[in-house]
């Protein structure tokens, strides 16, 4: 039984691995990294600054390899794989808007994300 649970588990997750990001999801994404973009922000990574731009390549070309081996099942669990911190060093990335004291990525991405929901998914402030 166990084996037979086994199984069914791994082919489970195999078939997760081979379908795409659900559309909502992702233009979710797309809005909030549009939205990083144009926000005139500056976006951490492993001590360096990127400005917005740069960092939503970065940001697209991390969600093409987790796309590459499962599902993103929901925007805020595409922020926790790809957005909050450096796979290769697990430093968080942070963003700095102007003078403010910068914050972590996570943090200020899932706020915006609220604001994007809010305005029915059109990304308006």
């Amino acid at each position: 039984m166990r084996l037979l649970t086994s199984v069914v588990a791994a082919l489970a997750c195999s078939l997760a691995a081979a379908a795409p990001t659900a559309a909502p999801v992702r233009v979710e994404i797309d809005l909030l990294l549009s939205k990083l973009q144009a926000s005139g922000c500056e976006f951490n990574r492993n001590g360096s600054w990127y400005s917005g731009a740069e960092a939503k390549d970065h940001l697209l070309r991390k969600l093409e390899y987790i796309e590459g081996k499962s599902t993103v099942q929901s925007t805020e669990q595409f922020i926790e794989l790809a957005a909050a911190k450096s796979s290769s060093s697990g430093k968080s990335y942070q963003v700095k808007c102007g003078s403010e004291a910068p914050v972590e990525s996570q943090v200020w991405l899932t706020k915006q994300l609220g604001v994007i929901r809010a305005a029915g998914g059109k990304g308006k402030s």
